[in-house]
């Protein structure tokens, strides 16, 4: 009965003469694991690819190695594809993917005029100008394209043919089963494909068949090449929007005019199209979710009708996917924020033929093997929290993506094997560091007891989801999924009790696992005590006495009728959680200053959602006050130095220091040489955030 629930989903498929294990797609998107230098596949990207393979899915897209370098390029955490020196590396990617029965594709994309200097920092592959059809730009801040172009010179787009089609002979050789095209985002393809981009007076601008004929001849040379049976699928923008920019949507990429070139490449060979939007200024609306954050992208009433927004951007795309497959008759493939329950709905309704996806595989790369056993319940959730799309140094290693509630993601460490000696394990702390140690080490076979003091587990993650919200970034499905993940693999859990010394005694524990969190922190500024402050000690306490009668969603819902602070607020504190702190308020009509002793607002957050969050606050109003090197907490406010030595007194209702946690080390001392191992994590460290903890836990689990 389960099976039939996602029968379409996990049903067997094919693109042109591949065929597929089910209709789940993972798509090519980057993973900041290759570099330019690479003649071999690192452990990282091949331990990555190879659990995607494991884990079930119909079919793997590899992201896109470089076919033109350096001008193709704008980073260089990518392999290359321009030399046969580069096959024997993809063939032993190809090899550890076929090895678990996967077919798989290899992307391949030119950048063309996406900006030289791309990655802050750091000097750029190609020195410049970018390339396009026409010197045409976009100076908006969000997005890709804000150098000028040089236009392709007709030899140029010969040659750029040539390199395509050279690079798919290259997949071949190194056992990919298929390629697939890149032309949408604002890709070289596109720019000849839209009207915007292209204002071309050749062969190759003005009418539908000519801003097509690049692709289309792409297309037939590699099909010349390699014959028709070997597949290719082509990525385009179903519609372009240039309305957050104010740009005329008429002079973009129609839904129209995307159908009928939709049309010529399946003429010209293409096996299949993917169907995703394009936002002109707004480069990040791949991730649809963004459109509705902190605020929709454009006011609801003017979003075109072609934009499915009914679930705050999760199947953006639904509706011109299923236009599309009204006219093609090679399959159309649905991208854009899907769960398992919406992809099967769309399957079923006829308007689309596969589903793709990466951040939910990236999550849990065994969701369709999961979803096959009946076993959707035990699915890592995916909380569109923006981590894996900003890459981080850790502990001075290279940048590398993460995620929040995969661990291994960007590490070679996807296995987790078990233990030759089997330990008893206390695990003191039930917040997400916490239970996903103790998941780990019940999966490598210890025997496991969790204390958890309050009676729920989950730690400070209600409290973050008041804030955050859970119509996109649902953190109770973290703390729902570790929790069903502990129960189902026998660890002991106990909650609404203390683990005091006489527990450890009681126990006697090979290994204690210390994740108590952290500590509400009182500032150490002048006037802290006065009522108008609303201190942290006091706010989470009331919270967490809401949250034992009420979840956050109803509360959330409940604050905006009522809440214990007055009009004007002052938050002290601008990192992640001061700004998002100020996001929540403003929504209930608070009026809001934020002040910092940084430069910086947002730390913390994901560089694509701080870029949103921070032109948002400046249009509703929210004064920013950086360099604050001296404060004063008064009845009526609070008064300021900054380090140029302005003084300024802001007045307020109410005054919330949003500063960070502090270590819980009450139960540290206590601790010595009761166990032969001790760990000590998560916040009760030192507080983070949460793919902090989860990884710290992840860590130790693996560690005992």
């Amino acid at each position: 009965m389960f099976l039939n629930k996602y029968e379409k989903l996990m049903e067997p498929y094919h693109i042109g003469t591949v065929k597929t294990r089910n209709r789940i797609i993972k798509t090519g998107a980057s993973t900041w694991s290759w570099h330019e230098d690479e003649l071999h596949m690192n452990e990282t990207t091949k331990s990555y690819y190879e659990a995607l393979a494991r884990g079930g899915v119909g079919l793997l897209i590899v992201e896109s190695p470089t076919i033109d370098y350096p001008a193709g390029a704008r980073w260089r955490a990518r392999y290359r594809i321009d030399n046969d020196k580069y096959i024997p590396g993809l063939k032993e990617l190809t090899e550890v993917i076929h090895k678990h029965g996967c077919p798989t594709f290899m992307q391949m994309n030119h950048d063309g005029p996406w900006r030289v200097h791309l990655i802050p920092g750091e000097s750029p592959v190609f020195p410049g100008p970018p390339v396009a059809a026409s010197a045409v730009n976009l100076n908006a801040v969000n997005d890709f394209n804000n150098d000028v172009p040089r236009a392709l010179t007709i030899p140029e787009i010969k040659e750029i043919e040539d390199k395509f089609a050279s690079a798919a002979v290259r997949a071949y050789q190194a056992g990919f089963d298929g390629v697939d095209i890149n032309a949408g985002s604002s890709h070289l393809f596109h720019t000849f494909l839209s009207p915007f981009w292209n204002k071309r007076q050749d062969a190759y601008g003005g009418s539908q068949e000519n801003r097509a004929r690049f692709l289309v001849e792409t297309i037939r040379e590699i099909k010349k090449r390699l014959g028709q049976g070997f597949p290719v699928s082509v990525l385009i923008n179903g519609i372009e929007i240039g309305q957050y920019t104010g740009i005329d949507d008429k002079e973009c990429l129609t839904a129209a005019d995307s159908r009928g070139i939709a049309l010529r490449l399946q003429e010209a060979g293409a096996d299949a199209i993917q169907i995703r939007s394009q936002w002109l200024g707004y480069h990040i609306a791949y991730l649809p979710e963004t459109l509705f954050y902190p605020g929709p992208a454009i006011p609801l009433k003017y979003f075109p009708k072609e934009i499915y927004r009914g679930r705050r951007g999760a199947g953006a795309n639904i509706k011109l996917t299923a236009a599309m497959k009204k006219i093609l008759h090679i399959p159309v493939i649905s991208v854009g924020r899907f769960d398992p329950e919406l992809g099967e709905k769309t399957l079923r309704e006829g308007k689309a033929d596969f589903i793709a996806m990466t951040r939910r595989l990236v999550a849990d790369p065994e969701l369709p093997n999961k979803i096959a056993a009946g076993r959707r319940y035990a699915i890592a959730p995916c909380t569109a929290c923006g981590t894996c799309q900003s890459p981080k140094s850790i502990d001075g290693q290279k940048a590398r993506s993460r995620c929040r509630i995969n661990a291994s993601f960007g590490t070679a460490q996807y296995t987790i094997e078990k233990t030759d000696k089997k330990k008893k394990v206390l695990v003191i702390g039930g917040g997400p560091a916490g239970m996903e140690s103790a998941r780990v080490a019940a999966l490598r076979g210890h025997e496991v007891t969790l204390y958890e003091r309050t009676s729920r587990p989950g730690g400070a993650l209600p409290l973050a989801a008041l804030v955050k919200g859970v119509e996109t970034e649902n953190l109770p499905a973290i703390v729902k999924y570790l929790k069903t993940q502990i129960y189902e693999l026998g660890v002991k859990v106990v909650l609404g009790k203390d683990a005091d010394e006489a527990t450890i005694e009681q126990i006697k524990p090979d290994a204690i696992v210390l994740a108590t969190g952290g500590l509400p922190a009182t500032p150490p500024i002048k006037g802290i005590e006065n009522p108008i402050v609303v201190s942290n000690t006091k706010l989470y306490r009331m919270l967490k006495t809401y949250l034992r009668f009420a979840s956050p969603r109803t509360l959330r819902w409940l604050t905006k009728l009522w809440m214990p602070m007055g009009k004007r607020v002052i938050i002290i504190g601008g990192d992640i959680h001061g700004c998002e702190l100020a996001e929540f308020l403003v929504k209930r009509g608070r009026k809001v200053v934020i002040v910092d002793k940084g430069e910086a607002f947002g730390e913390g957050m994901p560089e694509h959602l701080r870029g949103l969050l921070l032109p948002w606050f400046r249009d509703k109003g929210v004064v920013m006050v950086s360099r604050v090197k001296d404060m004063e907490v008064t009845e009526r406010g609070l008064n300021i130095i900054t380090k140029d030595d302005y003084r300024e007194f802001i007045p307020a209702d109410t005054i919330i220091p949003a500063t960070s946690l502090q270590p819980d080390k009450e139960l540290i001392k206590k601790l010595e040489g009761k166990a032969g191992e001790i760990y000590i994590i998560g916040d009760c460290k030192e507080p983070r955030l949460i793919v902090d903890a989860i990884a710290e836990g992840n860590r130790v689990g693996r560690a005992l």
